[in-house]
């Protein structure tokens, strides 16, 4: 399953991309509208691109009324990315969405260009899980002292997946006037640099909770979503390739069949865990594994 990035693309803008999509997620959005940060928002480096957008969205009123249904018309499931500032916001949003026919809610936990609630990630995930029978994924962030424990948390609290990981905190100079390249000064890194991180991320991940994983950052070809997949991703969303290659998707599904054909794999799918034969499976996988197998409403 191969979907996008929250924020990496603008489905209305281009609608063939998101249809090549297995589904579809949105940008962020919060309760109130938000103009986000000023610009320069966006500045490539040699490892990959910082943005500092701080969650730009109509909030959730419009987003109901004027984006959800021109969303769903494009005919794949539609993720949507919730974000907020407080437990009460998140349970809010998740509430409103509740009636409507978006498939998963993502509860970005991990913006690092906003005062990000990653401690409060549990209460979060349980004021959400409360008002919404809607599947769950948190998204965490690659710069926690310890994901794999925020993972746990977030499983115990009634998370039914997990989309790792978002960005991390980057900062660029401009080479004429040493000046940061952003108005922020640092923003969220992505691209090929994310790939050892997300990789680790997603390994750490899948022993503590054996929840279903999205996997993301830095993918690029059909193998870096396979090495995903062995570490323990169900799925693989696509980033900041989508900018310079908008065939990426249907580009990616082939190189992933074809990776995996090689390996001797009839399906991708097959591969997921690879990375973890031979070693000694944790008990909190095992019981976190048969908990989410109950709980889990959505198949990867």
């Amino acid at each position: 399953m191969i979907l996008n990035a929250s924020g990496c693309l603008d489905p209305l803008a281009a609608p063939g991309v998101a249809r090549s999509l297995d589904a579809v997620v949105t940008k962020t959005v919060t309760p109130l509208p938000r103009e986000g940060n000023a610009p320069v928002r966006i500045a490539e480096t040699e490892v990959g691109m910082l943005n500092s957008i701080g969650l730009a969205n109509p909030g959730i009123d419009r987003f109901l009324a004027d984006v959800l249904p021109r969303l769903l018309d494009l005919g794949p499931p539609v993720w949507v990315s919730v974000g907020g500032f407080s437990a009460e916001d998140y349970a809010a949003s998740c509430a409103r969405l509740d009636g409507t026919a978006a498939a998963v809610l993502e509860l970005n936990l991990s913006c690092p260009n906003v005062a990000a609630p990653e401690d409060e990630a549990a209460a979060i995930v349980a004021a959400a899980r409360a008002a919404t029978a809607k599947p769950l994924y948190a998204k965490l962030s690659p710069a926690l002292p310890d994901v794999a424990a925020v993972a746990g948390a977030a499983a115990e609290a009634g998370a039914d997946g997990l989309s790792l990981v978002n960005t991390i905190r980057g900062l660029a100079l401009d080479p004429a006037t040493l000046r940061p390249r952003l108005a922020t000064a640092a923003g969220g890194l992505s691209g090929p640099a994310l790939r050892p991180i997300a990789l680790a991320a997603v390994h750490a991940c899948f022993r503590a909770t054996g929840l279903p994983i999205v996997g993301m950052g830095g993918v690029e070809t059909g193998r870096h979503a396979l090495d995903l997949i062995a570490a323990g991703a169900s799925a693989v969303a696509l980033g900041t390739v989508l900018f310079a290659d908008p065939g990426a998707p249907s580009r990616v599904r082939a190189e992933l069949a074809a990776a995996a054909a090689e390996r001797g794999l009839a399906d991708p799918a097959a591969a997921r865990g690879a990375a973890h034969e031979g070693s000694t499976a944790s008990v909190a996988m095992a019981v976190n594994a048969s908990r989410s197998r109950e709980r889990v409403r959505l198949k990867l």
